[in-house]
């Protein structure tokens, strides 16, 4: 189990917006003390951003993949990088 703080950054595509995926992603990131955020794109994707535990965030994105979000989802582009000590968890 992996315990080192990593940002994941991941634009979920398909039909993605109007359908509560920030309120959603909001809820389980808080669920598990995820730090991070969650915006509407102008090109209809969203895109999250995440920090904390590896381990902790590949639970996150597999939550987000067997909610009620994903069948909305048709691609994701995920990206993993140093954490940047974020506080709390945005959406807009």
């Amino acid at each position: 189990m992996s315990t080192a703080h990593r940002q994941v950054r991941v634009v979920y595509r398909g039909e993605v917006q109007g359908v509560g995926f920030r309120y959603t992603a909001r809820n389980l990131a808080n669920q598990l003390s995820v730090a991070g955020g969650a915006e509407n794109l102008p090109d209809g994707t969203v895109r999250l951003v995440a920090e904390g535990p590896e381990d902790v965030l590949l639970r996150l994105l597999l939550q987000i993949r067997v909610s009620h979000l994903g069948p909305h989802i048709t691609d994701e582009q995920i990206k993993w990088g140093e954490a940047q000590n974020l506080q709390g968890f945005y959406y807009r």
